[in-house]
């Protein structure tokens, strides 16, 4: 119930101009609520936007974000979004580090030549029907759980019972992730291929006991019920350009450049700019993270209720370095075309073996050598984010993601130098299975620079606002309702709640946030036009 003795300049006024913040934004004004986007840059998308970062060069890279898996097709038939993912055929391709002139290529085009692979590395010819065993094993969860994450909150016991199998449901959500992968896998690699999924942007262990692993796997396993990622085709930027187009065009007002200074419990939001007047909604959304919403609720002098006492600093544990090259490097394994190693995730240095000690050696406060990365070629599925010059002649992008490095080992004082040694340490890592090295092969830009560089956690803080650069605004959840939890408000339900009642989160710090999905902002403008319509 919102307090209709206030005189209020907007039914909602969302705070941050994120991809979910336009997805709640475009609902709310389809259904003709009076609704503002106040976002501190000047465009909008947050993380999921393209960016030309050497000048002179026609590349536009989706510069933090690069994959969508989570979008569910309800969000773009229901907002009418105009775009194309392309699917790639190749899965993923794993060098051995310990002879990096081979390597297990999982083509889903070609079950035969997937499981040479897989015997070629290993050994073991039975591996590769493990692998698939395993992933056919989770395919039930992800058809029962993904269609659920547009719809208000269902219990946890319910949702077991409807998946009918206990034993998985132990091992996926009540055990560390790792003994479920040593249990169905019997190679380093295979297990190190597995656990990826588990920590990308999340700092943890096959057996860490937070089970944090095991929700970051959960996620990249369910997108669009099958746990396929896809290429956004014109790059990320065109996600969120349909997104803004979408929410203009229903009659939302998109404010950029308009900082927010502070919230009040009355939902009041104050600006910045001290010259610009102060807007109320009814509902106040936020897009920003739980760490930054609970900053600005001190400065409008939130109820102690709706501000935690010691708020939790995010950590993201990752380090992403983005190139453009003139061509596709040689690799040392002769029996793979880089243009198939590099269509799909390339993982290096990522057993689980490798996996573990690169955690022990961040815990311990140093960079772990080799660093696990895996890479994404955009181009190679989706050339148009090149100039027609640079397709003319071969460019492609490269998208490194380095993991175990967390936020911890980054401060105001090191982030430069840091910045330098995660790019080197990077490099020697991708060098360690190719051919030649990768600095022959990246593109010089007209002012002699090289197109190269790396973003720390701080870089992500500085340029997107998102604390610790935790690309997740936090821990992950679980995408359901305890048992004996409260589900007595639209909020609650919806999985969007705060403190107060009327400010909900729409944002990646929403229940079943996270990634480039969109749905916190479906589920917060939907538990919003609940409690407007009260």
């Amino acid at each position: 119930m919102v307090n209709e003795a206030l005189e209020y300049t907007h039914d909602v006024v969302i705070v941050g101009g994120g991809h979910n913040a336009l997805v709640a934004a475009a609902y709310l004004a389809r259904a003709g609520k009076r609704t503002v986007v106040l976002e501190r840059l000047d465009h909008f998308g947050g993380a999921a936007v393209s960016e030309e970062p050497w000048p002179g060069v026609g590349a536009r890279l989706s510069r933090y974000s690069y994959l969508v898996s989570l979008l569910p097709a309800q969000i773009v038939a229901d907002l009418g979004l105009n775009l194309e993912l392309a699917r790639r055929r190749v899965s993923s391709y794993t060098p051995d580090p310990a002879d990096p002139s081979r390597g297990i290529l999982i083509d889903n085009g070609d079950a035969a030549a997937t499981a040479a692979s897989f015997a070629r590395v290993t050994g073991d010819a039975a591996e590769a029907d493990r692998f698939d065993a395993f992933y056919a094993r989770l395919a039930p969860v992800a058809e029962l759980l993904f269609p659920t994450v547009t719809d208000p909150l269902v219990r946890r016991s319910e949702l077991q019972r409807r998946l009918g199998d206990d034993a998985l449901w132990a091992a996926l959500f009540e055990r560390p992730l790792g003994g479920l992968i040593r249990d169905s896998l019997t190679t380093d690699i295979a297990r190190g291929i597995a656990l990826t999924d588990g920590l990308i942007g999340t700092f943890a262990t096959a057996d860490d006991p937070s089970l944090r692993q095991n929700r970051c796997f959960l996620y990249h396993v369910i997108g669009g019920g099958t746990g396929d990622w896809d290429v956004p085709v014109g790059g990320m930027g065109r996600v969120s350009g349909e997104l803004e187009r979408a929410a203009r065009d229903a009659g939302a007002e998109l404010r950029g450049a308009a900082e927010v200074r502070a919230i009040t419990a009355d939902g009041t939001v104050q600006l910045a700019d001290p010259a610009a007047a102060p807007v109320r909604g009814r509902l106040v959304l936020s897009g920003v993270g739980p760490a930054v919403l609970e900053r600005l609720l001190a400065a409008g002098n939130a109820p102690a209720a709706a501000v935690r006492e010691a708020p939790a600093r995010p950590e993201g544990a990752q380090v992403k370095v983005n190139m453009l090259l003139t061509r596709l490097p040689k690799l040392r394994d002769s029996e793979v075309d880089p243009r198939a190693a590099f269509a799909g995730t390339f993982h290096i240095n990522e057993t689980l073996t490798q996996l573990d000690a690169a955690h022990a050696a961040a815990t311990a406060g140093e960079l772990p050598e080799p660093l696990p990365a895996e890479i994404y070629c955009h181009s190679l599925t989706d050339p148009s984010i090149l100039s027609p010059e640079l397709q003319a002649a071969g460019a492609q992008t490269l998208t490194l993601f380095g993991l175990h490095v967390p936020d911890r080992l980054v401060t105001e004082e090191n982030n430069a130098e840091l910045r330098a040694e995660l790019l080197a340490a990077a490099q020697r890592s991708l060098d360690s299975v190719l051919a030649e090295p990768i600095a022959d092969c990246i593109f010089i830009a007209p002012d002699g620079s090289p197109c190269i560089e790396a973003r720390t956690t701080a870089d992500l803080e500085e340029s997107l606002g998102m604390i610790g650069g935790d690309i997740f605004h936090g821990a992950l959840s679980w995408p359901w309702a305890e048992d004996d939890e409260a589900l007595d408000t639209p909020a609650a339900r919806w999985g969007v709640e705060t403190a107060l009642p009327n400010l909900l989160v729409c944002g990646s710090g929403a229940r079943r946030g996270g990634a480039v999905s969109g749905i916190g902002g479906h589920n917060a403008a939907h538990a919003a036009l609940e409690l407007l319509a009260e």
